[in-house]
């Protein structure tokens, strides 16, 4: 087995694909969008002798990102066992609600909030509009809305209808990796409540997932990568397929364990959360 190990973060649109992450990490942190970039990445550290260990840069609202990785690394020739590892999503649906709710706690409660991310297919969008909804159900402001950058409604957009609603004030919180893209002149103040992960907890936590994947092959040999091709499974059209093309489960997609995780901290379980069930123990874990 190699002797060194490298991390690289993998990332969508939730981190503007590896933008919104420069300079945020350890210097010797790869940080690369999937696809060729990843594949030339992993092939390039494993020519080197280094082993891989690769974290899926997801707050929970893209699955697709862990299964199109897993895909990728399924491709890279030459590796030998446990040389390239798929760790854990850096978080999921329910850690992005946490965070959200923390960041509203430091917002005034008579402020509208505009909880804005990167647009994304209609089912991850969908997916913000669930997250918002929490955050309004278990926080202390009365209105809530969502915009998305790049999408409908963007965050101009959205801070004209939280005026149009009655808001005195709107505070900006990014449910990404991403800062909120400028809104211009609005007829109400409006404050920016990010970002939504300190740097110091970015790099905390990036540290537990690849320390959890050297830990998973470690104790069961297992790298991760198989059970990340299965991450999507839930994603859009409630897991529905054309007649003749369904496929058999023989696992309980649902993780609705009774445990929960806080923002920041490190899962001791391999299962790939997909954002199905993130709504289960929300009271528990802000």
């Amino acid at each position: 087995m190699a002797r060194n190990a490298a991390v690289i973060a993998v990332c969508g649109h939730e981190a503007a694909y590896g933008r919104a992450l420069e300079g945020r990490l350890d210097p010797g942190v790869g940080v690369v969008p999937n696809g060729r970039a990843l594949f030339r990445a992993v092939a390039a550290h494993l020519r080197r002798g280094e082993r891989v260990v690769v974290v899926p840069m997801t707050l929970g609202r893209e699955p697709g990102l862990v299964a199109d990785t897993a895909r990728t690394l399924r491709a890279v020739p030459g590796a030998g066992p446990g040389e390239v590892l798929l760790g854990e999503p850096f978080g999921t649906a329910q850690h992005l609600v946490a965070h959200l709710r923390a960041a509203a706690g430091r917002v005034p409660a008579d402020s509208a909030l505009l909880v804005s991310a990167p647009s994304g297919d209609p089912f991850e969008d969908a997916e913000l509009y669930r997250v918002a909804a929490l955050v309004r159900r278990y926080g202390r402001h009365g209105l809530v809305e969502v915009a998305f950058d790049g999408g409908d409604p963007d965050p101009a957009q959205g801070v004209r209808r939280c005026g149009l609603l009655g808001a005195a004030s709107v505070a900006l919180l990014p449910a990404s990796f991403t800062e909120v893209c400028p809104v211009g002149e609005a007829a109400v103040p409006v404050a920016d409540a990010g970002p939504l992960v300190p740097e110091s907890a970015l790099r905390r936590v990036l540290d537990e997932r690849a320390a959890d994947a050297r830990r998973r092959w470690s104790e069961h040999g297992d790298d991760g990568i198989t059970t990340g091709l299965a991450a999507a499974d839930h994603h859009g059209h409630a897991h529905t397929h054309p007649p003749g093309e369904g496929h058999g489960h023989s696992h309980d997609h649902a993780h609705g364990h009774p445990h929960e995780h806080g923002p920041t901290t490190g899962h001791r379980h391999h299962h790939h959360p997909s954002a199905a069930g993130a709504d289960r123990g929300i009271r528990s874990i802000a």
